[in-house]
């Protein structure tokens, strides 16, 4: 019984192992050959565990063989409540900073060591972004994870630190001399900016979302072309409508 337990878990491993290679920044779909390297699997358990998500639904094949998460995924994804309920509440919050800026607008969540995008809104001439919704990108690259990160705590940072973060372009920082002071000043000012960390012709302006408690829940963020400077009216709208979500989480709290 022992034995068949271990077999079960260990398959178990390796089917999240698979799924886990979807996250992160990059490509929507994968071939056979890089799945496996993400997953750290053989070419060969990968295939026989892909075909086995494939025909549950977990994974799709696309028109030129490739794999990607599946419909059902999705809908699963979909019925967990605490992003739900945050989502309804902050929309109309999103809605009025779009109108007002016709940029990216965008909400996120923690998760794990990534800042899990929940929201987005963009114009069709806005700058081209990774912040899909549904999908985890670094805390220490992106306004709303550096909002995040500066709220998380002393363990979540050496969590991140220990990782260690990926220097993704040359402005990104990734060490604690660089991070710890940079996140005390959001700590202070409240607000977190970025130029050219994440996304090379991209700057963000990101504020916190507080709950009743006044716990930080989320961060909503604004996302400019990098190449001309940032209004300085977009601070204080990001600043109103992180206000405004904070206000509203507490009165339904």
């Amino acid at each position: 019984m022992a034995g068949r337990a271990n077999d079960a878990r260990g398959v178990a491993e390796r089917l999240f192992a698979i799924l886990d290679a979807f996250e992160g920044p990059g490509r929507r779909s994968l071939p056979l050959t890089e799945l496996a390297r993400r997953a750290g699997l053989p070419l060969s358990t990968t295939s026989r565990l892909a075909a086995r998500l494939v025909e549950w639904g977990g994974l799709e094949r696309t028109a030129d063989g490739e794999l990607q998460v599946g419909l059902r995924l999705w809908r699963l994804g979909t019925r967990h409540p605490a992003p739900g309920a945050l989502r309804q509440v902050a929309r109309p919050y999103l809605d009025d900073l779009f109108e007002l800026t016709r940029q990216n607008v965008q909400i996120a969540v923690l998760d794990g060591l990534a800042a899990l995008y929940l929201d987005r809104l963009t114009a069709r001439d806005s700058v081209v972004v990774l912040a899909d919704v549904g999908r985890r990108l670094p805390l220490h690259a992106t306004g709303v994870g550096l909002v995040l990160l500066a709220w998380g705590g002393e363990e979540l940072l050496a969590r991140v630190l220990e990782a260690p973060p990926r220097r993704l372009l040359p402005a990104t920082m990734t060490t604690a001399e660089e991070l710890a002071p940079r996140l005390a000043r959001i700590r202070r000012e409240g607000i977190a900016t970025t130029r050219d960390e994440m996304t090379a012709g991209a700057a963000s302006v990101a504020a916190p979302i507080r709950d009743a408690s006044g716990a930080v829940v989320a961060a909503i963020s604004i996302i400019v072309p990098s190449e001309r400077p940032v209004d300085p009216r977009y601070e204080l709208a990001v600043r109103l409508a992180a206000s405004g979500v904070s206000r509203e989480l507490a009165r339904h709290a």
